[in-house]
């Protein structure tokens, strides 16, 4: 069991593994995190865990609250996550590897990361700056049926982004995909339009087979419904929308 205690980033949304993540660092909490990390030395890994917010606010509040509108704004590594921060997140996250950390003139950050492997939390700590995590590595292990069933996937992922891009845009072709079954399962988990629960539940599959079924079963459901809809714009496959911390 590989163990290790990383900063802790809380959002409204899953990194997968492979997965391109740019984000907008404001909050001093999070800015704490980036100088702490700028401050390694050069050969060093950057990484601290991305984690999926299960109840809470990814942006503490600055304005009193409700119902008491006299009561001051919360503050601290843990405002907005409650008194025990690990029950506002859901329990496994991705390693986030620092690609780049660009300082802004205001202060504020503009960060790169690309998600490593996945982990589960064991503990939170608020004690810092910031949150940090005990956290324990998740192996990812293929399963019986991996490779035939990463084939199907790609099938129903090309007929997915077809209908999501409409006839006139390009559709992903086979080639283009990796072959490995775990990289493909976890591509389309972030390209594929779901909410966060749906994401979260993909991540955290036992092994590769079971997140390639879902996956497939996901897919000609939502294929079949958009074929009612109008064309929405194509997705990139490895990079996600900036966000807030």
């Amino acid at each position: 069991m590989t163990t290790a205690r990383l900063p802790l980033f809380p959002l409204n949304a899953v990194l997968f593994p492979g997965l391109v993540l740019p984000l907008n660092v404001f909050e001093e909490r999070y800015r704490a995190m980036m100088r702490e990390l700028l401050a390694l030395d050069e050969s060093a890994p950057r990484r601290f865990v991305v984690v999926a917010i299960r109840d809470g606010s990814e942006v503490a509040p600055t304005a009193p609250g409700m119902p008491d509108g006299t009561a001051l704004p919360e503050k601290g590594p843990a405002a907005g996550f409650g008194p025990d921060p690990i029950k506002s997140f859901h329990p496994v996250g991705c390693v986030a590897d620092a690609a780049s950390i660009r300082q802004r003139a205001d202060g504020t950050y503009e960060v790169m990361v690309t998600g490593t492997t996945r982990v589960r939390l064991r503990s939170v700590d608020a004690d810092g700056a910031f949150l940090t995590a005990e956290t324990e590595e998740l192996p990812e292990e293929p399963g019986e049926e991996a490779e035939a069933l990463a084939e199907g996937v790609l099938r129903a992922f090309r007929a997915y982004q077809k209908r999501l891009a409409g006839a006139r845009e390009r559709s992903l072709t086979t080639s283009e995909l990796p072959d490995d079954p775990s990289v493909v399962s976890y591509l389309v988990a972030a390209a594929a339009m779901v909410d966060v629960p749906t994401k979260q539940r993909l991540l955290e599959a036992p092994d590769t087979t079971a997140r390639l079924r879902e996956e497939l079963a996901l897919l000609r459901a939502e294929t079949a419904v958009l074929r009612h809809l109008p064309s929405l714009p194509a997705v990139e496959l490895t990079q996600a929308p900036m966000y807030p911390n």
